[in-house]
């Protein structure tokens, strides 16, 4: 019987696959080339480096984002942010995998250009989306740092609740005031 060969899409979801069961500080190229039965040196026939294999890793995660949002304004940027955050929550530590490669500016940045459309065209757009990118980030990790450790007894189980209301409530109550902001006369776009 002959190896197996991998391509580069068969790469990236054995990873997905293991980094949803075993997360972020397991997902290892030791680890993974032994998931695919292959020796750690043949991974790099397909990735350069372990944050270029994550960079696909992180565009497949956001490709779960829709191409079209069904909405209309004012809502379309809390449907994209929402999307976004979705998408994220997917994986576990879809958020964490996603801010590492952004911050390294890797990866095809489908996240921005779906909230640059939403907030429509202009360099207010384009400023307006990193900052709501950066909050969604933020948001979405703390949300999935708090499930991790919930899920390993480390933190008290509050269901979906955190002192401000539910966990979705928070998360959308900081888009609109970020649009609202935004969308003031001091604060950039304007309607």
């Amino acid at each position: 019987m002959s190896p197996t060969r991998h391509d580069r899409d068969g790469v990236v979801d054995t990873a997905l696959d293991l980094l949803d069961r075993v997360g972020l500080p397991d997902l290892s190229m030791r680890r993974l080339a032994t998931e695919l039965g292959v020796q750690p040196s043949a991974l790099y026939w397909h990735f350069d480096s372990k944050q270029e294999l994550l960079a696909a890793v992180a565009d497949r995660i956001l490709a779960r984002i829709p191409d079209t949002l069904a909405t209309v304004e004012p809502e379309r940027a809390l449907a994209a942010a929402q999307s976004v955050r979705d998408a994220l929550l997917t994986y576990r530590d879809g958020a964490e995998v996603v801010m590492s490669t952004h911050a390294l500016g890797l990866g095809s940045g489908r996240a921005r250009d779906v909230l640059v459309t939403a907030l429509g065209a202009g360099p207010d757009a384009e400023e307006g989306a990193d900052v709501l990118l950066q909050f969604i980030l933020g948001h979405t990790l703390l949300v999935q740092q708090r499930l991790h450790a919930q899920s390993h007894g480390a933190a008290a189980d509050q269901g979906t609740q955190d002192p401000s209301g539910s966990i979705e409530n928070t998360f959308d109550a900081g888009i609109r005031t970020f649009l609202a902001g935004l969308r003031s006369p001091a604060g950039g776009l304007t309607q």
